[in-house]
């Protein structure tokens, strides 16, 4: 993984054509890069990322956000009831609950 100025990169080596590749992940636009040698990567990812920043600031829109901190996440209603009871048993928010046992586990 490769991270700069917020946006995050994931790399793969295509071992058939000898060559590094990868994607921006978290977005729904779509940024690619490669290169041969991992500081050609590096190298192709930051660019990738300041071309896209420089196209968004071009055409005047804001450029897509990687990891707002927000996502949906889809349950059953029982699966729901449980957390919200435990949140309740311990004091907490559903949030609260949630991310701390998040950590927990990542």
């Amino acid at each position: 993984m490769l991270e700069y100025k917020g946006y995050v990169g994931s790399v793969v080596f295509d071992s058939d054509a000898e060559i590094f590749y990868g994607e921006v992940v978290g977005l729904r636009d779509v940024i690619t890069f490669q290169g041969m040698t991992t500081q050609e990567i590096k190298q192709a990812f930051q660019e990738s990322i300041d071309d896209y920043l420089d196209f968004c600031k071009e055409r005047g829109e804001k450029p897509e956000k990687p990891y707002s901190g927000r996502f949906v996440l889809r349950t059953s209603a029982e699966l729901h009831k449980k957390i919200a009871a435990q949140a309740a048993t311990e004091g907490k928010s559903i949030n609260a609950f949630i991310n701390e046992t998040l950590e927990k586990v990542i």
